[in-house]
């Protein structure tokens, strides 16, 4: 792990959706370190597995509540692991004056972004003691490797579409409204939005019979960390449901940022995109510095 872990340091991992905080569980407990899930309720689950692991379960409208519940478990550093799509409904809201300090940083930085949001909710936790890491710190092994993953390679025309959607992610990203685009035929015809990588494949899945596009083949995703992103959290990811909706989509094969994207259930991934011949090929240098 790139983390090195003290015999009496603890994790806590803040739970979203999605397969990356099992995981990232699973992952500690083979190092020997058993961690704290702090599951974030109303995400959807995706595997039941988080239950044998010491828990507790808190709404966001409870965020005041996470660092007490971290703490009285003797976490000393942090993960925040999963998706959190679900906003607070702010009439069921606990609040207390420690929220109220909270969203005195928190409300500003939601003004410039989802990224500027993540920043001021780590500061947080890092002024009461918790250092915050990146699930990539503890799981390396499930990050993007450089150069081809797959059986399948991109051929000139894949290449062509990996250059044109990698511009326009980038481009994207360094407004902090996405980390994917896809490319036909050179050229971007699709940009992620709030709606995500699953929407996104779905709006080109439906694209196929649109005057433009009617006819050609083709195509390639391409996903990367934001400009200047904080890393420790919300780093882009695949896994066999988006090679799975790639193919769907009549997409070709899926560039990803090497070392800065998750593939979860790495050997699933890949054995579904050659089972597909789809390509995964890892990028370097996506965040464009």
């Amino acid at each position: 792990m790139a983390v090195e872990l003290k015999p009496g340091d603890r994790v806590g991992i803040i739970a979203g959706g999605g397969f990356l905080p099992l995981h990232v569980a699973r992952t500690l407990r083979s190092h020997g370190h058993d961690p704290f899930v702090l599951i974030v309720e109303g995400e959807p689950a995706t595997d039941a597995g988080l239950s044998d692991f010491p828990n507790a379960s808190l709404p966001v409208e409870k965020f005041a509540r996470f660092i007490p519940a971290l703490r009285r478990e003797r976490v000393s550093h942090v993960v925040m692991a999963g998706a959190i799509t679900r906003r607070p409904k702010w009439s069921a809201v606990e609040w207390s004056w420690p929220l109220m300090k909270m969203l005195a940083a928190a409300v500003p930085a939601l003004a410039r972004g989802d990224d500027a949001l993540l920043k001021a909710i780590i500061a947080q936790f890092d002024r009461h003691g918790l250092k915050v890491v990146g699930p990539h710190e503890v799981v390396p092994d499930l990050m993007a490797q450089s150069g081809p993953m797959t059986a399948t390679k991109p051929d000139r025309a894949g290449q062509r579409d990996i250059d044109a959607a990698r511009e326009a992610a980038l481009a994207i990203g360094k407004l902090d409204i996405g980390q994917g685009a896809v490319a036909v035929g050179g050229r971007a015809i699709a940009l992620e939005g709030i709606e995500g990588t699953d929407g996104l494949l779905e709006r080109v899945r439906e694209l196929r019979g649109h005057g433009r596009l009617a006819g050609r083949t083709g195509g390639v995703l391409v996903k990367l960390s934001k400009p200047g992103q904080e890393l420790r959290a919300d780093l882009p990811g695949i896994g066999p449901r988006t090679v799975d909706d790639a193919h769907a989509a009549g997409l070709k094969g899926i560039g990803v940022e090497a070392g800065r994207t998750f593939l979860l259930d790495y050997d699933a991934t890949v054995r579904r995109a050659d089972e597909l011949g789809l390509f995964i090929v890892g990028l370097d240098g996506g965040e464009g510095t």
